[in-house]
């Protein structure tokens, strides 16, 4: 049996761009074990998806940690194929460690290299096209997500999912929740709930909101990835931050506008949606000039 093994670390939007690239893979190899490697924030999502037979979890050990890095080789020896989607100066590294298998991505001897000269100026789900067409793999069509549809919290009424946070050593990518409290309250007025999602960090974010349009609902923190997704696949629309969550509703076919600041290019990294029209996004310099007017326009 083909053992292949795909990697692909993380972060959380950049693990969803990869979400066609996986299930390309298993359609191309539908005999084959494969397994995921990828980092432990997205491990229990990824053992749930039908594109693999195992997941494997990255520690990403230092250089210098001995045991760590003969751990990690352990995990990396004994596949027959290997495709890199992560393509950093790290996973690379791990061609040697792999033993020099067969290998798809930018390491030196690589089989399959992605050489393209343009690739740092291709959008992702584009370079990872054309990274696994010269692998072989000549389709790569959208997922099926139809697995994650039904996870996290039935909501009673329609409803508009908000997403305030970001990085949080990215300050710079988030639009204040003090205007997407006067969002909501602008969705509250027509008809649907504001539903404020992220992580137990970000809290005082939905707290903002919550004072500006106290009919909010709060579910930060309580909610974990597919439960995201499902909550994503049943909204209205959802708004919010260049931030993986966004990335995840997109995915599920979620109407969205996703708002950009001169930290992040879109043209390299926007959720792209699985229909045309289906993700707006606005780019300012600076989120904080951004009118709550223009943000509500964009919804239709």
């Amino acid at each position: 049996m083909t053992r292949v093994l795909v990697i692909k670390l993380g972060a959380l939007g950049d693990l969803v761009q990869a979400f066609a690239p996986f299930a390309a893979i298993r359609a191309h190899h539908p005999d084959a074990a494969i397994t995921l490697l990828t980092t432990a924030p997205f491990a229990e999502l990824m053992r749930a998806a039908p594109w693999f037979d195992r997941v494997a979890v990255d520690a990403r050990p230092s250089w210098w940690d001995v045991r760590g890095v003969l751990a990690l080789r352990r995990t990396l020896r004994g596949h027959d194929v290997v495709y890199d989607l992560q393509t950093s100066g790290r996973s690379s590294r791990y061609f040697r460690l792999a033993g020099r298998p067969a290998w798809s991505g930018i390491a030196r001897g690589a089989r399959w290299p992605h050489d393209n000269p343009h690739r740092n100026a291709m959008h992702t789900r584009s370079r990872q096209r054309d990274q696994l067409r010269r692998a072989g793999i000549a389709q790569v069509p959208d997922a099926d997500l139809s697995w994650l549809a039904g996870g996290g919290p039935v909501l009673p009424q329609p409803y508009a999912l908000l997403v305030p946070g970001a990085a949080p050593h990215r300050p710079a990518k988030r639009w204040p929740a003090e205007r997407f409290g006067a969002l909501a309250g602008h969705l509250l007025d027509g008809g649907l709930l504001p539903v404020v999602a992220g992580t137990a960090a970000e809290a005082p974010l939905a707290a903002a909101i919550r004072r500006a349009c106290p009919a909010a609902r709060d579910l930060t923190g309580r909610t974990g990835l597919a439960d995201l997704a499902g909550l994503a696949a049943r909204a209205a629309l959802a708004v919010g931050n260049d931030t993986g969550p966004m990335h995840l509703a997109a995915a599920m076919g979620c109407p969205a506008t996703v708002l950009f600041s001169r930290d992040s290019d879109p043209s390299l990294t926007a959720p792209l949606g699985r229909v045309p029209g289906q993700v707006r996004v606005i780019r300012v310099d600076d989120l904080a000039t951004l009118s709550v007017d223009r943000v509500a326009a964009s919804l239709g």
